[in-house]
């Protein structure tokens, strides 16, 4: 390993323990990201020589340009998806898409409606994204559950059956979007190879947890009431709520038929949902005003969350050039040599290190150290990758800061890391354990 390389892995390296410290730094891991971004590739150029064999003479700049663009161009799939997503999500929460699902759950019973949480959080969190469905369930929580210490543990299970539903969903989670725009998993075989490892990593949880509660709940009359987040009709709330959660199953299927990137189909349902609601907007009288103008999707992309959206960039394109100098080879290669090929041990290991760190850095790490290999377990939808977006998703549960649907529950109802830990990390890692024993089972059995 040169020098250079050496100075461009401790970058990344500070980088990404100061992304890890941002409770502690109080510095928007975002920040560090792009800067991470910026420095590896800056000590890159100063001898590219030394990675790109075309990268000689006065072309260096030229070639390393065209570098960045590449991975640029890949990394920019995952995060239009994203942005896509986001304000699709978003334009069915603020027209009152959601109400229903609140009437839906209600019920007097504890364990019913824990229950009820886990299979809806784990079903819209497959649909939309693991992140987005934990607020819309906090928010549905808060109107059914009043008691605090039964509320944070309804969202404990929130956390759980989210990250649990989107490890199964080629667009349910920021890892298996990353996989799925990769290549190395496709749609069909991930849902049906990791589905019922995923059900499993949330239903005994779930039920652990439901040994814990016990009475009925009551309703306030405030409780009761739903909330009117638009001029819209119910009927109109409803069509976007369908049209949109419809839209992104079909997100999938467009793929498969047209062969183009996600992205495109995310897109696509994105111009069919803006239409749609400028001419429900366009019947209203008064929609000139404030509120109603608030809720349309022009006023809605000015609330992406762009911090996240940088961060992605950021993190993506640091992995991008550790990949480049073969950094992520060679850390591939040490961990086969250590573990034999073990991929159930070395997906189990970089699942527990999910609830640590970041997963997104960890799968784009991934990615880069592991190549595809036909007929192998690094084959395209091999043991490997499905293990990977299981574990990676999964994994994240084991803490409360392991996953984005951990840390905005965490916020939202101010959960302590000591009460998460004490109380539900030996019940997230018994799912997860539980869940890649199914997927070893159901490979011997069914996909060997």
């Amino acid at each position: 390993m040169t020098t250079l390389t050496i100075f461009i892995v401790t970058v990344f390296v500070i980088g990404y323990l100061c992304i890890a410290l941002e409770s502690v730094t109080e510095i928007n891991k975002a920040a560090i990201a792009l800067l991470m971004f910026v420095a590896c590739w800056t000590l890159f150029m100063i001898d590219p020589a030394q990675y790109l064999a075309e990268a000689i003479g006065e072309m260096k700049a030229l070639v390393v340009s065209q570098e960045i663009e590449r991975h640029l161009g890949s990394t920019s799939t995952t995060l239009f998806f994203l942005m896509g997503a986001m304000t699709i999500v978003e334009l069915i929460d603020q027209n009152g898409g959601f109400n229903f699902v609140r009437d839906t759950l209600q019920t007097k019973s504890k364990k019913a409606l824990l229950w009820r949480i886990a299979w809806m959080t784990f079903i819209l969190s497959a649909i939309l994204d693991n992140l987005t469905t934990s607020i819309v369930m906090i928010m549905i929580l808060r109107k059914l559950v009043s008691d605090k210490q039964d509320r944070i543990i309804y969202a404990s299970l929130v956390i759980i059956a989210a990250n649990s539903g989107g490890a199964f969903s080629p667009i349910g989670d920021v890892t298996t979007i990353m996989l799925w725009n990769k290549g190395v998993i496709t749609a069909i075989g991930v849902i049906m190879e990791v589905f019922l490892p995923s059900v499993v990593s949330m239903v005994i949880p779930a039920y652990i947890l439901s040994l814990k509660l016990k009475g009925t709940l009551s309703f306030t009359a405030e409780q009761a009431q739903s909330v009117s987040a638009s001029d819209l009709t119910t009927g109109q709330r409803k069509a976007i709520f369908f049209l949109g959660v419809g839209g992104l199953i079909f997100v999938p299927i467009f793929k498969t038929i047209t062969h183009l990137p996600p992205f495109v189909g995310i897109l696509l349902v994105l111009g069919v949902l803006w239409t749609v609601t400028e001419i429900f907007y366009a019947t209203l009288k008064g929609v000139e005003e404030k509120g109603a103008m608030q809720k349309r999707v022009s006023a809605m992309l000015t609330r992406i969350d762009m911090p996240t959206i940088l961060f992605f960039l950021g993190i993506l394109m640091a992995v991008a050039c550790l990949e480049t100098i073969g950094v992520l080879t060679m850390l591939g290669d040490g961990l086969n040599t250590v573990f034999d090929g073990n991929y159930y041990l070395i997906n189990g290991i970089i699942g527990m290190l999910s609830s640590i760190v970041d997963n997104v850095p960890l799968v784009a790490g991934c990615m880069g150290m592991y190549p595809v290999v036909p007929e192998t377990a690094m084959a395209i939808d091999g043991i490997f990758w499905q293990l990977l977006a299981y574990c990676a998703g999964v994994g994240g549960s084991m803490l409360i800061i392991g996953s984005a649907a951990g840390v905005v529950v965490m916020g939202l109802e101010k959960i302590t890391f000591g009460w998460y830990m004490k109380n539900i990390t030996w019940i997230a890692f018994a799912g997860y354990l539980a869940g890649i024993g199914c997927y070893w089972v159901q490979r011997m059995i069914f996909f060997a």
